[in-house]
């Protein structure tokens, strides 16, 4: 790989630029009214982080608790293979958390760094759910079920769990976690200390100063503050991203007028999108 050398810029009489770029929020589509970190979503944004020729190295800001397994890997192999082609490092800064895919998100980088404060790690999988079958009795409700395939109504929460489809799922959680776990050896390497804490790989999750001794971060520091120790004071940030406005967030962006019944449809949707997104950041305490 070819890092920055400040030789060469100061002969030139540019200054260092690095692009940021934040990965913020749950991982995969939060649903129509909401929409998290996809790879659909972040492509023009990683395209513009890495391809300006002037751009010296490309900074991730990462605080995810996770979310979709097949977008977190969508994510970070489009952040390596863009490394890749254009030659530059990848430095990712934890925030508050970089927890299971979000830790997936940070491992793209070449490098970690992350707070005193915040939570690294949570290297496996979950499915968490509820079983509704009593409650609709109590309404008086009938569910009418008809599928084609004796197990396409596997896990359905309106009929009592099922032995067989708990090992299926199981089965599949396995496989995903043995594919994480593969990720994360294949970027940490020797880094791991696996022997200073036998459930290293196994969900748990530490304060950044602990993810440090265990290997899954290089050391702490503010992006601003090493950065420009690293590449000189005169280093530009582009920031990448932006807000998206009240409309697009409760996903009634369009040319069409918003009528008064898609407006409560968006705000309720999003209402229900929100809740979910807060149980899943609750898991580390935030």
């Amino acid at each position: 790989m070819s890092w920055y050398d400040p030789i060469v810029d100061k002969v030139r009489g540019r200054p260092p630029i690095v692009s940021v770029v934040p990965l913020r929020g749950v991982i995969g589509s939060a649903g129509p009214m909401r929409r998290g970190l996809t790879a659909e979503t972040l492509a023009p944004l990683l395209e513009a982080a890495f391809r300006p020729r002037s751009v010296t190295a490309v900074a991730l800001v990462v605080n995810s608790p996770g979310g979709s397994p097949a977008q977190s890997e969508l994510i970070a192999g489009r952040i390596r293979d863009l490394a890749a082609e254009t030659d530059k490092p990848v430095i990712a800064f934890v925030e508050d958390v970089a927890a299971s895919g979000g830790y997936w998100l940070a491992c793209a980088a070449d490098e970690i760094r992350v707070a005193s404060t915040s939570i690294v790690g949570s290297i496996g999988v979950i499915s968490a759910g509820f079983g509704f079958q009593d409650a609709l009795s109590r309404l008086g409700v009938e569910r009418r079920v008809h599928t084609a395939g004796s197990r396409k109504a596997l896990l359905d929460p309106f009929r009592p769990e099922q032995p067989d489809d708990v090992v299926h799922l199981k089965a599949i959680q396995a496989e995903l976690h043995a594919r994480f776990i593969d990720w994360v050896r294949t970027r940490r390497g020797d880094r791991l200390k696996p022997d200073e804490d036998p459930e290293l790989l196994e969900g748990k999750f530490w304060t950044g100063p602990r993810g440090v001794e265990l290997g899954l971060a290089d050391g702490e520091g503010e992006l601003r503050r090493t950065l420009r120790e690293r590449y000189g004071a005169r280093t530009r940030f582009r920031m990448l991203g932006r807000r998206p406005g009240l409309a697009r967030r409760l996903g009634l962006a369009g040319t069409e007028p918003v009528g008064a019944d898609r407006l409560v449809a968006g705000v309720a949707g999003s209402l229900l999108a929100t809740v979910e997104e807060r149980a899943v950041w609750a898991r580390f305490g935030l």
